[in-house]
């Protein structure tokens, strides 16, 4: 079994662990520091340290207590992944150039979001199924114009720390 699977695994006794398993370029690397993590509490290896922390709630506690402990090293790794999409984008504005994946990107979830509220408001004879469907895309679709604003403008205040505490941990 895969470092990432068995990580998933252990999800279930240490939830923060996903946000260091998905979404990016370190994934397997933190998986393999997780299993690790487990692996030391439970004395076994692999798929044996899971079904370990499954049979003993005591060794869970401990587990999550060493997640903890290590929380700091594999949110640098996670927050530095993130930090490098913001200065590539500095980079394009530095250069003159603009980022035009990004910018078709957001053209395209704006059209895609307008044409599915235009479809759903003007179509009176649509199957209420099929307008679920269309609603549940049209969910996604503005939640991805709201992580586009969000990283263009910063969703709060907090971001301005959260940019801070990124900066300051890549150091």
């Amino acid at each position: 079994m895969d470092p990432i699977s068995i990580a998933f695994g252990l999800a279930q006794f240490a939830p923060q662990i996903i946000k260091w398993i998905t979404g990016s370029d370190k994934a397997a690397e933190a998986a393999g520091q997780v299993v690790a993590i487990a692996e030391t509490v439970t004395g076994r290896t692999g798929p044996d340290a899971l079904d370990a922390l499954k049979a003993d709630p005591s060794l869970v506690l401990q587990f999550r207590q060493a997640v903890m402990a290590n929380e700091t090293e594999l949110d640098k790794a996670y927050l530095a992944d993130r930090a490098d999409a913001r200065k590539r984008d500095t980079k394009f504005i530095e250069t003159g150039t603009r980022n035009v994946r990004a910018d078709f990107m957001f053209v395209l979830a704006v059209l895609v979001t307008c044409a599915l509220v235009w479809v759903v408001w003007k179509d009176q004879g649509i199957n209420e199924y099929v307008k679920g469907i269309f609603t549940l895309v049209l969910g996604r679709f503005l939640g991805y114009l709201d992580n586009i604003y969000n990283f263009e403008f910063g969703s709060t205040r907090s971001s301005k720390t959260k940019d801070a505490t990124i900066e300051n941990l890549t150091r």
